[in-house]
C-alpha cells in the first residue's frame, strides 16, 4: 500500500480546499473528526451489520467500498493535521465482528477528538484499516478506490461543491 502517495494526494486536495474556501489559518481537526464519524455511520448503514430487525441485504460491495474510502479521505486529512503521515498497518486475521469494530472505531475517534495525539490517530487508522479487512477489501481495491474518489473530489471543487 502506497500511503505516501495517498497522503500526498490528500494534502493537495486539502490545500486546494483551504485556499478556495479561505481556511488557510483555521484549525479544522474537530470538523474533520466529526466528518469522519459521519462517514463511519454512513458506512455502517450501507453494511447493515447492526440492523438485526431487517432482512434487507447489505449494499453492493462497490457502494460499501466508496463509503469506506470516504472515511480514508478524512483519516488522511487528520493525519496531515497531526503531522503523522509516515504510517503502516499491521496485517490482522480476518476475524471479528463488524458491529463491535464499528463501535470501537467510534470510541477511538471520540478519544482522538479529546486528545488529538498521534498515538490515538495511529490506533484509529489501524483499526479502520482492519475494518476494511473485515469488509473483505484488498489493499489494491482500497488504493484504487481512494485515487478515483480523490479525482471526484477535485471535480466537485471545480464545480463549486
Amino acid at each position: 500500500m502506497n500511503f505516501k502517495q495517498m497522503f500526498q494526494m490528500q494534502k493537495e486536495l486539502d490545500e486546494r480546499i483551504r485556499n478556495e474556501h479561505k481556511l488557510m489559518n483555521v484549525n479544522l481537526i474537530d470538523e474533520k473528526i466529526l466528518a469522519f464519524q459521519v462517514e463511519l455511520g454512513e458506512l455502517a448503514n450501507e453494511t447493515r451489520c447492526f440492523k438485526y430487525w431487517s432482512l434487507k441485504q447489505a449494499s453492493p460491495k462497490e457502494v460499501i467500498l466508496e463509503e469506506y474510502v470516504d472515511g480514508i479521505h478524512f483519516l488522511l486529512s487528520i493525519g496531515i493535521d497531526l503531522q503523522t503521515v509516515d504510517i503502516s498497518v499491521e496485517d490482522q486475521e480476518n476475524e471479528g465482528n463488524l458491529t463491535k469494530q464499528f463501535s470501537m472505531i467510534y470510541e477511538q475517534s471520540s478519544q482522538l477528538a479529546r486528545t488529538k495525539v498521534k498515538k490515538e490517530f495511529i490506533e484509529l487508522f489501524q483499526q479502520y484499516w482492519f475494518l476494511g479487512t473485515l469488509l473483505n477489501f484488498t489493499s489494491t481495491e482500497i488504493e484504487a478506490a481512494y485515487i478515483g474518489k480523490n479525482e471526484v473530489n477535485h471535480q466537485r471543487q471545480n464545480q463549486g461543491y
